[in-house]
């Protein structure tokens, strides 16, 4: 069972970035998936979260309107659109799968750095 994100780097402030994250071991469909970002000193906070059925989708206040997730079941992936990035997006980024019988998978992170 593996999560692997890849997509992250370096972006100037109002570009955009898109994370994926590939699941590997299970069927990603069946699970609640979700972005986390963590910088140094902080706690892991939830950027974007989608639920295995229906598909309902929740942002926090701080990336509404600029941030997506979208998830693609064919090919056992979910990403994370990211619009008009800001320097206080720099994070590692952190894609997690939650199944109703409680498996809980994190991948390894993805450092994305907003600078000019």
């Amino acid at each position: 069972v593996q999560l692997v994100e890849s997509g992250g780097g370096l972006v100037q402030p109002g570009g955009s970035l898109r994370l994926s994250c590939k699941a590997s071991g299970f069927t990603l469909s069946t699970y609640d998936m979700s972005w986390y970002r963590q910088v140094p000193g902080k706690e892991r906070e939830l950027v974007a979260g989608i639920a295995s059925v229906g598909g309902a989708t929740v942002y926090p206040d701080s990336v509404k309107g600029r941030f997506t997730i979208f998830r693609d079941n064919v090919k056992n992936m979910v990403y994370l659109q990211m619009n008009r990035l800001k320097s206080e997006d720099t994070a590692v980024y952190y894609c997690r799968a939650r199944g109703v019988t409680g498996a809980d998978y994190w991948g390894q992170g993805t450092q994305v750095t907003v600078s000019s």
